[in-house]
């Protein structure tokens, strides 16, 4: 009998998982996953020395319309930068920490040996 094809929000917490494990395989910290906000959500929040990671977590089944990089646009980078900016109202510690923005593509996240590709410095805020 065929598994049934899993759903997006399965892929997606597949995707979150291969993406920390290969940032803590990496020498990172993870702090949080998942942190939700009305004006946005942050799929991985690590630590890299005095550097704190906010990490976009992407997968898609093909290159069609340009990949899973290029579907962070200027829309979903302020949500993302607004999000981070309550993270760090929230967590006054983590406030002197220089702040980066990383995309991570994950792609076969159920495969047997996930491709991983880590954009570094992704974008500004």
């Amino acid at each position: 009998m065929e598994r049934p094809r899993p759903d997006r929000r399965e892929i997606g917490r597949r995707a979150e998982d291969v993406a920390a494990e290969f940032l803590v395989r990496h020498g990172l910290t993870i702090l949080t996953r998942n942190f939700r906000r009305r004006l946005g959500e942050l799929d991985l929040v690590a630590r890299e020395g005095d550097v704190l990671v906010v990490a976009e977590v992407r997968t898609r089944s093909s290159d069609e319309y340009g990949g899973a990089a290029a579907s962070v646009d200027g829309w979903k980078r302020r949500r993302i930068v607004r999000a981070t900016l309550q993270l760090l109202q929230r967590h006054r510690d983590l406030s002197r920490l220089r702040v980066r923005f990383d995309v991570i593509v994950v792609s076969d996240p159920f495969g047997a040996i996930p491709k991983v590709e880590w954009i570094r410095h992704a974008f500004e805020a």
